[in-house]
């Protein structure tokens, strides 16, 4: 069946909204399978094989690279820079370096809802309630997405600098460097700040050009797309809220033994592995709607990269052998016995029976579940 049968009007722009235009997207059709399951609520008494994608008028339909570049990431880029400015100047003032830390989901988020609808209401005109309303449904459901993941690793990144009430370990033995400070903008937080421009793609191109997004999508709208987006990012969400939660209930029953229980049985990394399901699944997303151009997959792999090879278990891991050499050698010797055993990333074939994993992997499935019980209701 159509998807627009599916979801209704969730799919559909506003029909009098007058700020907007729409952008045909070819629908393929499938066997009505879903409308029989659901009765005629996802009916939408039409058998129209297009989804109307609403246009801000103010925003050029340029769809060349040139126009991508000056429409998406420049902004992007501008708006995480700015931001970076006022985050460096509050970590020098404070001489905490983990200030960046909170603008990382801070910055994302504030960029994703400014694409969404503060660029409608400032350019357009339209009112917030309305330029929010004018976003199709699995718009919707990604911006909630991106909330979700960026309040969550806030709050727990707020909490944790305001308990430790000093730096990271990382970042103390960084602040030792002479002038650290003079160059810690150009080194730490303007990279960052390209970091942030470019995993935002998935969830500021589409709103800031949705012409192109829309004209060259790699695939017309797929509805298993969408729901593989939902599995994903739930059990990415799920592999990271149990990671910090295990980690932190660790730390205030600490008996000298590394934490290697829980998910942090699945890989040594747990939260990283989480972080980058929940980026995986905004492309997903975009694949059900139809509306993924190939520059957002820059997004998640330049997440990936981040949490690999620049801020994330490789910096994270050296300072871990550093601090344990010096303050526990037995942790220092579980810390070598967990490396041996346990993959730090993407987790071994045989973690397939890991009840750990089959509980993240269930809670994939109950997103999936949750999303169509929201949809009935």
């Amino acid at each position: 069946m159509a998807e627009q049968d599916k979801y209704a009007s969730h799919w559909g722009a506003k029909a009098n909204n007058p700020t907007s235009e729409s952008v045909p997207i070819p629908v393929p059709r499938g066997s009505g399978a879903e409308q029989d399951r659901f009765g005629g609520h996802f009916s939408s008494g039409t058998t129209s094989r297009e989804i109307p994608v609403p246009v801000p008028t103010a925003i050029p339909r340029d769809a060349t690279a040139v126009g991508l570049l000056r429409t998406t990431l420049l902004p992007s880029l501008g708006l995480h820079t700015g931001l970076s400015i006022v985050a460096y100047t509050a970590s020098r003032v404070a001489n905490r370096v983990d200030g960046k830390d909170w603008l990382w989901p801070a910055g994302q988020v504030a960029n994703a809802w400014w694409s969404a609808v503060g660029t409608r209401v400032v350019y357009d005109g339209v009112p917030i309630g309305a330029a929010f309303s004018s976003l199709v449904y699995p718009d919707k459901v990604m911006l909630g997405a991106v909330t979700a993941w960026g309040a969550r690793l806030f709050y727990q990144v707020v909490s944790r600098s305001v308990k430790a009430k000093s730096d990271d370990a990382r970042y103390l033995e960084a602040k030792k460097e002479p002038g650290f400070w003079n160059q810690a903008f150009f080194k730490i937080f303007l990279p960052e700040a390209v970091f942030q421009a470019l995993i935002s793609l998935p969830f500021t191109l589409p709103f800031r050009n949705p012409y192109a997004s829309a004209r060259s999508s790699l695939s017309a709208p797929i509805e298993w797309a969408h729901d593989l987006a939902v599995v994903v990012f739930s059990a990415g969400f799920a592999l990271e809220v149990l990671a910090d939660y295990q980690l932190n209930r660790h730390k205030k029953t600490d008996n000298g033994n590394l934490n290697r229980d829980g998910v942090w049985s699945i890989v040594r990394h747990p939260n990283y592995l989480g972080d980058a399901l929940v980026h995986f699944s905004f492309p997903l997303f975009l694949w059900g709607s139809g509306k993924i151009h190939p520059i957002v997959l820059l997004g998640p792999v330049a997440n990936y990269a981040f949490l690999r090879y620049v801020g994330g278990d490789a910096q994270n891991e050296a300072a871990q052998a550093q601090r344990y050499a010096k303050t526990s050698p037995v942790k220092a010797q579980e810390f070598s016995e967990y490396k041996q055993t346990k993959n730090s990333f993407w987790p071994k074939v045989q973690e397939a029976s890991n009840p750990w994993t089959l509980t993240i992997l269930g809670a994939g499935v109950g997103g999936l579940v949750l999303e169509r019980v929201s949809i009935i209701l």
